[in-house]
């Protein structure tokens, strides 16, 4: 084939089976360059190629546009494919590693995780048809995923790294289903449905409607496209409804605010009683008594302490596992009982761990009450890692921890709502309620476009600007525990006033 005849990958497939206008739109759209949330910076296949012990001269290596007649000719030549590209139906799959056996091929799929769950089965079912239409004859199917298991001494060891299954892990990451059988058991005949994704386009479809999978896990990035007039809900519309299976339904049928909720298709939990009671006053609900038991635990002088960090999927360093974290900056604001406050920010450039620790230590107040925001999710996980990672440091990081405290705990306890909120809790959406300084009026707006700056810093020697983009970070992570302290005065403020339980 001089020309490519195919149309789709195996990500179209899996757009169409989710929503048909999620497939629509991302064709109809300029591709954007992807940037991933976990760090990769080696090649992940030619690692695994090294742990099978292929031998370069029985193996085709494919490569992106290659005609899919080159991986057919070297299935007559080579005992080995590796990134070998297959088409059938218009459909053009990249098989990672195709292993010549007597009676047919063992195929082996390369999953960058640390548990392989049957949860994307669509994609291992859809690869195996379109071996299967070129008539190549599969065998035993395998899964190559990293080894959580591995902890990585200075030279990075392959043969750690990795663990080949032959299973499909449970919820509880056991070994479970074997993966030929499940796919064999459940791959379908794509023929109609690549003919269908042939025809289907934003005028032949009717208008949308909303499934639990356009919110599932993470929002659909066309929500707001297919739902524009959601963004126009008013801050205590039914929809903000959180934790809500029936929001959209009470919607329907005229119910438009969290006051007129349905009292039999309401979850009951604190959150939804603290938006509701906030809805039927003034917009603001608080549990002042619940407040201020809360507030009782905090001692001067207060730490505000917020962390940035990078992922690794493949780990970097000494004593690290696969998707281990490495912390790079932290911020802290220490409020003392006079109102007067310090500000510190650490942040470093590769891997300097441990002068993070010991600078955290010092910086620190030694004694006091010790504030993050989604603390248990966050701080406490990075600072109980750093502990486990210099054990002569474990003392006093592990007091830090022992000193902490949530500022998120009164929001999703729902001992304070706000209809401004509408719905969420982020330190984000709270900070622009205040009257203060603002994300928005920073370069770096998001913990992400934190992460992607600094990855800059650290992959390249010579980065254009990296004095701007160090004191951009600065900023950032600075924003986070100065919110923290205006959030805390609002707290404050709320707690002082009567009465006890109020929504006015």
């Amino acid at each position: 084939m001089s020309e490519q005849t195919y149309r789709y990958h195996i990500s179209d497939c899996k757009k169409y089976a989710r929503c048909p206008r999620l497939f629509v739109y991302s064709q109809n759209e300029d591709k954007e360059t992807f940037r991933p949330f976990v760090r990769l910076d080696e090649e992940v296949t030619e690692l695994a190629a090294q742990m099978l012990g292929i031998p370069a001269d029985s193996r085709f290596t494919g490569k992106r546009g290659d005609s899919p007649d080159l991986a057919l000719a070297a299935l007559h030549e080579k005992e080995w494919l590796i990134k070998a590209r297959f088409e059938a139906g218009q459909l053009r799959v990249k098989v990672p590693f195709l292993h010549r056996q007597e009676s047919g091929w063992d195929l082996y799929f390369l999953f960058i995780g640390l548990y392989p769950h049957a949860d994307d089965l669509q994609f291992y079912c859809d690869t195996a048809w379109v071996l299967e239409e070129n008539d190549i004859a599969l065998n035993d199917i395998y899964i190559i995923h990293l080894n959580a298991g591995y902890v990585r001494e200075k030279e990075l060891d392959v043969h750690q790294l990795f663990t080949v299954s032959d299973r499909f892990y449970n919820s509880r990451n056991h070994p479970s289903a074997l993966i030929r059988d499940l796919i064999f058991r459940e791959m379908k005949d794509l023929t109609g449905m690549l003919s269908s994704m042939d025809a289907c386009s934003l005028d032949s479809m009717s208008a949308p409607i909303r499934t639990s999978r356009c919110s599932s896990r993470q929002k659909c990035r066309y929500y707001d496209r297919c739902f524009p007039f959601e963004k126009e809900e008013p801050d205590n519309s039914i929809v903000t409804l959180i934790a809500s299976q029936h929001k959209h339904a009470m919607k329907g049928e005229g119910i438009r605010f969290l006051k007129d909720a349905d009292p039999a298709r309401i979850e009951g939990s604190r959150q939804q009683y603290a938006q509701i009671m906030a809805d039927r006053g003034t917009g603001l609900f608080c549990d002042r008594l619940a407040l201020r038991s809360w507030l009782g635990r905090i001692r001067y002088p207060v730490t505000f302490i917020d962390f940035e960090w990078e992922r690794f999927a493949i780990p970097p360093y000494e004593g690290m596992r696969p998707y281990d974290v490495l912390p790079f900056e932290y911020s802290m604001h220490i409020l003392k009982e006079d109102g007067t406050m310090e500000h510190t920010v650490y942040l470093s450039v590769h891997d300097d761990r441990r002068s993070l620790a010991e600078s955290l230590l010092k910086d620190a107040a030694p004694s006091g009450s010790v504030i993050a925001y989604n603390a248990e999710g966050a701080e406490k996980i990075r600072i109980r890692e750093l502990a486990d990672l210099y054990p002569d440091l474990a003392e006093g990081l592990l007091d830090l921890n022992e000193r902490m405290e949530d500022l998120q705990l009164p929001f999703e306890s729902g001992i304070v709502y706000d209809t401004r909120m509408k719905g969420f809790w982020s330190l984000k959406v709270i900070m622009g309620m205040m009257n203060d300084a603002s994300y928005k009026d920073l370069d770096i707006q998001q913990g992400m476009d934190a992460v992607f700056e600094w990855r800059s810093l650290d992959q390249n020697e010579e980065v254009e600007n990296s004095e701007k983009i160090i004191e951009e970070l600065k900023a950032y992570c600075g924003m986070d525990t100065y919110a923290m302290t205006v959030v805390y005065a609002w707290l404050k403020k709320l707690a002082s006033e009567q009465p006890l339980y109020s929504n006015i």
